[in-house]
């Protein structure tokens, strides 16, 4: 937590009860930040890094490998369609997820990026081999849409299963 305090000099004058400021110097400002501590098995406090949440999905897509990333674009771009779709149906969705869902897909592209220029893969060539992947892309729904299919082919069974 960080707290921030102002500090200058007051004096109460006898009788009247208000707070006057004896001159114009101001004495500055005090900031004091306090760190998350746990208590250890030694008995000494141990300080606590949090990690932000966006470091911790740099970190979790960089262990991934290329194909897996490959697929999870291909996948988020799904999402994104069929967002685009509840959003021209008019029906009710999450606005927050295109952001969401586009800086996820930037930030996997940027790995693949970071990985190509490790490997001496310069710009032209990336392009190149970029639009080869988009042309070998086979279209398949998009998990949600699965999901969605599986849950109405559960309850058909279920229906059928209630009649029989």
């Amino acid at each position: 937590m960080l707290s921030l305090s102002i500090t200058s000099p007051v004096t109460f004058l006898r009788g009247t009860g208000s707070a006057t400021s004896t001159s114009s110097s101001f004495h500055g400002v005090r900031v004091s930040a306090r760190v998350p501590t746990i208590a250890s098995s030694s008995g000494k406090p141990m300080v606590v890094v949090m990690m932000s949440k966006r470091e911790a999905e740099l970190k979790e897509i960089r262990g991934k490998t290329t194909e897996e990333l490959n697929e999870e674009v291909i996948d988020l771009k799904g999402e994104l369609f069929m967002l685009r779709l509840q959003k021209s149906a008019r029906n009710e969705f999450k606005s927050s997820e295109f952001r969401r869902m586009k800086k996820q897909v930037a930030r996997i592209l940027t790995v693949r990026r970071e990985r190509e220029i490790e490997e001496g893969i310069g710009k032209r060539l990336s392009r190149k081999l970029d639009r080869q992947w988009k042309k070998s892309i086979v279209v398949r729904p998009p998990p949600s849409l699965k999901k969605l299919q599986e849950e109405e082919a559960a309850e058909e069974a279920a229906e059928a299963a209630k009649s029989a």
